[in-house]
């Protein structure tokens, strides 16, 4: 079942997504050759505890760390580590927070410095497939609505969607109804209605296969050991269109 949030479920949720929006510029700012995944999970765990938040990954289903740090093959659920980001490395940094009952969570992806133009063309489509998704959060559309436009944008540009992986609905759970696939049909689905909060999330790579989990049981590749770039947003569909509470992006 699908939750509708009440005003003031959505006031707290605006909230705390511009908490994660101020937490994540700061990560964002410090990233640079040389610094390792690690010291960006203690940092990030750090301003969540300052801000009176918890964070929402930690423990979640036995996940290690308060931050998931994906790097350029990894699209997903990396584990921070001593590994030292080196200048050409494209980093996903996934991040979520509760506070007052009720979460936020969003991703982006970082080229660390000069990067080819092959990872910012990858980086540029991810980007646009999320504001595609997004557009879609209509009042009286349908979740296939969203599905849709990230999928058929991004093999228009010949990409390829992640699968195996969905958005979802966000609220008191971290993750709730309805699951949002990057790909479907038009008009399918649950129809969007005033006062749910979806967290969209795009995950693109170069090649048609499915993906690896690495034995860590967490960290997700792509099956050619290509580049991968994942970006998030939090939206609530309301009478006007769609709000972004927060969102991924160059």
């Amino acid at each position: 079942m699908i939750k509708i949030k009440s005003s003031s479920e959505l006031e707290i949720m605006r909230e705390n997504a511009s908490i994660l929006r101020k937490i994540l510029d700061k990560l964002v700012s410090g990233i640079e050759p040389g610094v390792t995944t690690q010291e960006l999970d203690s940092y990030a765990e750090d301003l969540i505890h300052d801000a009176d938040g918890t964070p929402a990954f930690k423990n979640y289903r036995g996940f290690p760390s308060s931050l998931c740090t994906s790097l350029n093959e990894e699209i997903v659920h990396g584990i921070p580590s001593s590994r030292k980001l080196e200048s050409g490395d494209l980093l996903s940094l996934d991040i979520g927070i509760e506070k007052s009952g009720l979460f936020a969570d969003f991703a982006t992806t970082v080229p660390v410095g000069e990067v080819t133009e092959k990872a910012m063309g990858l980086m540029s489509v991810t980007d646009k497939a999320l504001t595609k998704g997004i557009d879609k959060v209509g009042v009286g559309n349908r979740v296939g609505d969203i599905s849709h436009a990230i999928g058929s944008f991004v093999e228009e540009e010949g990409y390829h969607v992640v699968k195996e992986f969905v958005g979802h609905g966000i609220g008191r759970d971290m993750h709730e109804d309805p699951q949002i696939p990057n790909y479907g049909e038009p008009d399918t689905g649950k129809r969007i209605e005033e006062g749910m909060v979806f967290c969209i999330e795009p995950m693109v790579k170069f090649d048609d296969k499915k993906v690896e989990v690495l034995d860590d049981g967490w960290t997700t590749v792509t099956a050619s050991r290509d580049l991968s770039a994942h970006f998030e947003g939090m939206v609530a569909a309301t009478k006007d269109g769609p709000e972004v509470l927060v969102r991924g992006g160059l």
